[in-house]
């Protein structure tokens, strides 16, 4: 990582797919996760939201600067780890914004 650019954090949002629970954390925990950290990222936050309107699962992943983030974004491991995660949800979408302390949605 570059010292002159700062970190990212990569934020997934998504529902997963009614039915569905099991196969995803089975997935997450097997291989979308173990599969991320070989990449650079390490999550930092996964969270359940129960009220308002939003996604009902939030996870972020830190480590990279943008370049590098980027570099992951377009790999085709990545490519295929999101395809596999759209299996499991819906409303599935991301963003990577400035790494900052605190909760960041």
């Amino acid at each position: 990582m570059s010292d002159s650019s700062p970190q990212v954090k990569l934020v997934l949002s998504f529902d997963i797919e009614p039915g569905s629970q099991q196969v995803y954390y089975q997935f997450m925990i097997s291989q979308f996760i173990p599969a991320t950290q070989g990449m650079g990222l390490q999550m930092v936050d996964a969270w359940h939201m129960v009220y308002g309107n939003y996604p009902s699962r939030i996870t972020s992943f830190i480590g990279l600067d943008l370049e590098a983030m980027r570099e992951v974004l377009t790999s085709p491991e990545w490519r295929e780890l999101e395809k596999r995660l759209k299996e499991y949800v819906t409303g599935y979408s991301w963003r990577m914004i400035p790494l900052r302390e605190g909760f960041q949605l």
